[in-house]
């Protein structure tokens, strides 16, 4: 065969017998650019780029078998993926996130805006409250806090009365001041234009409001007593029922069936109860019971151990030198009288222990039949020694004056015009003078 004969075996062989270097690309088979020039030689022009080129043999015409093709160029690599990024490593794209993620994070971020919120308008609540006052420009006003009433009580009763715009505000107040337990009982003078401040720190720190009471020297008890309910102080019949109370007069030491004698005498500066009752009439006889004592410790030493006795005849004779005179440079000598009378045993004959059992209907005109009165156990002209108590409540000067009686002979005594009196020593000297400035005569 001829060397073409030779080369379109070949060439026959070559499209039979596939190459097995076929290269795999996206999932399918090319054939090698070797191939492809010669599928398509017998319908175009060769192009000589594709074909092999010709030995020298074949191109002399030698009878020499046709050269190995040439291998098929190595497949392009795939190209190499980007680095990955400490960004894209550590999160992914908000598109990857889970959708609870995201809408968890969104929950989180409206219960911060809310909570922002919320803070803001309770700092704005608590500012208000504490620097706006109730009213503007406001008026004056009393608020009374009882004895031992609760503070949730006192400001609940502030709110109702203007002078705090929230009681539930204000309790937070107190707490957070730590002053819940300080407040003090009494009436306060207050304002509804203060601020909630104020308003605590005058309860706490504040001066209750005081009122004037001022008892002169021999009053009886059921003066006292209408006094105080007319000064607002106390009910008469509750202040009745105190100072005759057995544990009351046992209390404060006091040997009579009453506090008469006691309630001693002195301008008070006391606290108005919000309510009339028994307690508040204890509170205020009280009060004055404890001036007593207090105030007769330079001439009553002993105070509440002095001998029951002998305590009953001072306190008894101070009240009837009381009542016999009001001039202080008389009083000692009016005690030595009686006392010169109990010692050899005479009848008093004063006229005021007289008048003191006739109790608070007497109209002021002593009648000799009140005299002659023997049922009236207060009457010394029928009965011996000393009264059974305490006639009216005697002051300092009077009380002092039956611890120490002027010594002297005298056991009669009359009122002049002038308030004084004539001091007698004999009933003779006491007739004259009877005559002199009673009679007229």
């Amino acid at each position: 065969m001829t060397a073409d004969g030779k080369l379109d075996d070949a060439q026959t062989d070559a499209h039979e017998s596939p190459s097995p270097e076929d290269t795999v690309i996206d999932g399918g088979t090319s054939p090698l650019p070797s191939e492809a020039g010669e599928a398509s030689s017998g319908d175009a022009a060769p192009v000589e780029a594709a074909t092999p080129p010709d030995d020298p043999a074949s191109a002399s015409g030698g009878d020499h078998p046709p050269s190995t093709p040439p291998s098929p160029p190595s497949p392009p690599s795939p190209p190499s993926p980007p680095l990955a990024t400490p960004s894209t490593q550590s999160s992914p794209p908000p598109s990857s996130r889970p959708a609870w993620l995201r809408w968890l994070l969104r929950l989180l971020g409206v219960l911060c805006l809310v909570v922002l919120c919320a803070g803001g308008y309770a700092g704005y609540d608590a500012w208000r409250f504490l620097n706006v006052p109730p009213q503007t420009p406001g008026e004056e006003t009393t608020f009374d806090v009882e004895p031992g009433a609760s503070f949730d009580k006192v400001a609940r009763q502030l709110e109702q009365r203007g002078l705090v715009s929230s009681a539930w505000r204000f309790k937070l107040l107190g707490h957070w001041m730590e002053w819940t337990g300080s407040l003090k009982a009494g009436r306060f003078a207050m304002h509804t234009g203060w601020t909630p401040g104020r308003v605590l720190d005058q309860l706490v720190n504040g001066q209750p409001i005081l009122y004037r009471l001022t008892l002169r020297e021999g009053l009886t008890w059921w003066e006292v007593g209408r006094l105080l309910e007319s000064e607002g102080f106390a009910r008469f019949s509750d202040f009745s029922a105190v100072i005759h109370d057995p544990a009351f007069l046992r209390h404060y030491g006091i040997p009579f069936d009453s506090a008469e004698g006691f309630l001693f005498p002195e301008t008070y500066l006391l606290k108005k109860p919000q309510t009339l009752n028994r307690e508040a009439a204890r509170s205020v006889a009280g009060r004055l019971v404890d001036t007593f004592w207090r105030s007769t410790a330079a001439v009553l030493p002993l105070g509440h151990r002095t001998p029951p006795d002998e305590l009953r005849r001072l306190v008894t004779l101070a009240s009837i030198v009381e009542r016999e005179t009001g001039v202080p440079a008389e009083r000692a000598r009016v005690a030595g009288v009686y006392t010169n009378r109990l010692r050899v045993g005479m009848i008093l004959q004063a006229d005021p222990t007289v008048i003191y059992g006739l109790g608070p209907t007497f109209d002021g005109n002593l009648r000799r039949s009140h005299l002659q009165d023997g049922d009236n156990p207060y009457n010394t002209y029928r009965k011996p020694g000393l009264p059974p108590g305490p006639i009216c409540s005697p002051g300092f000067e009077a009380l002092q004056a039956a611890v120490k009686p002027e010594e002297h002979g005298y056991f009669y005594f009359v009122a002049r015009k002038d308030g004084t009196h004539q001091f007698s020593t004999n009933l003779d000297d006491h007739n004259a003078a009877v005559r002199k400035f009673q009679l007229g005569r």
